[in-house]
């Protein structure tokens, strides 16, 4: 029987689980609930349960995988300490530990989750056959990971890729979820367009299509843009603007071979990818030789498929 692994994504709602094979192709995928939440001990032993038996229905046993990979929604620290993750009420725990005990022994590794969706993408997606990559994750906020030599960069306090809360913005009056002011997040994430949108809309007279919106969302906004909407147009310019200037200082700090765009807000394609590459480019004058900016790949799989990779070293 060929050797297989196994990739977790825990998720606020769901835990995206998936078989795979060792030369990165997917078997099987399933989801469960994030329930209960609060309860690491008893989510951990729903979790090694559901593997074994997936496992045990595609006619495999705990002896064919050589190991599970995990993504947690929270900062990591090198020994797999996590001292919390908000949104699932976990505090203080070695989840990979503990599944490890479940799965009588089995290696199991732990990322966070921007950084091993990143993984997946340079394994098998967007950033595919590259060594050096760091990922953008625009969603309900900014996530990020950093691969360099293949490796994740998680950093020794578990904050490597946080590219969300970099501050870019001094003008920023409003606290962002993290304490801080001015964070990249604030801007560039669904809820900062659709933030930017409302307040341009509320100080300029020009007509705009999202005007006769009651509510707006990141996707209108794209749409407007796209369609040549000037209001819509300058909030691209804005969130580019803001992506562009994160991105050149991660240029010059890890000088990566490409960039990938992934998350909901990536969806507007290519159309916002060249607008964040006119702004990279005008931030990055020092050469002309720069990383490529790319759309992610994998979807919501990046994380299983980044995960199961996670665990092969």
């Amino acid at each position: 029987m060929e050797q297989v692994c196994v990739g977790v994504d825990i998720g606020g709602t769901s835990v995206k689980l998936g078989i795979f094979t060792l030369g990165g192709d997917l078997l099987k995928k399933w989801e469960l609930p994030t329930e209960p939440k609060n309860d690491t001990k008893a989510l951990i032993e729903k979790i090694g349960k559901s593997i074994k038996e997936n496992l045990k229905e595609g006619g495999l046993t705990l002896t064919d995988c050589v190991g599970v990979g995990m993504g947690v929604p929270g900062p990591v620290l090198p020994n797999g300490y996590i001292e919390v993750v908000v949104n699932i009420g976990w505090k203080e725990v070695f989840p990979a530990r503990m599944l490890s005990d479940i799965l009588d022994g089995m290696p199991v590794a732990l990322g966070n989750d921007a950084n091993v969706a990143a993984l997946g993408e340079a394994w098998m997606g967007g950033a595919k056959n590259y060594q050096d990559v760091v990922m953008v994750t625009l969603g309900t906020g900014v996530g990020g990971g950093i691969i360099v030599d293949g490796k994740i960069v998680p950093g020794k306090h578990g904050l490597g890729g946080e590219i969300g809360h970099m501050h870019v913005r001094d003008s920023e009056t409003e606290k962002c979820n993290c304490g801080g002011v001015g964070c990249l997040e604030q801007i560039s994430s669904a809820t900062g367009i659709v933030n930017e949108a409302k307040k341009l809309l509320s100080k300029k007279k020009a007509t705009s299509r999202l005007s006769l919106l009651e509510d707006i969302t990141a996707k209108d906004v794209l749409d407007a843009a796209k369609a040549g909407d000037a209001i819509a147009l300058e909030v691209v310019d804005t969130v580019s603007k803001y992506l562009g200037i994160a991105l050149s200082h991660l240029t010059l700090t890890v000088d990566p071979e490409i960039f990938v765009i992934g998350g909901g807000v990536s969806k507007a394609g290519e159309f916002l990818i060249e607008k964040i590459t006119e702004k990279f480019v005008f931030y990055t004058p020092i050469t002309k030789t720069k990383a490529d900016i790319v759309l992610a790949q994998l979807g919501n799989d990046a994380g299983i498929y980044g995960a199961a990779r996670l665990v092969l070293g």
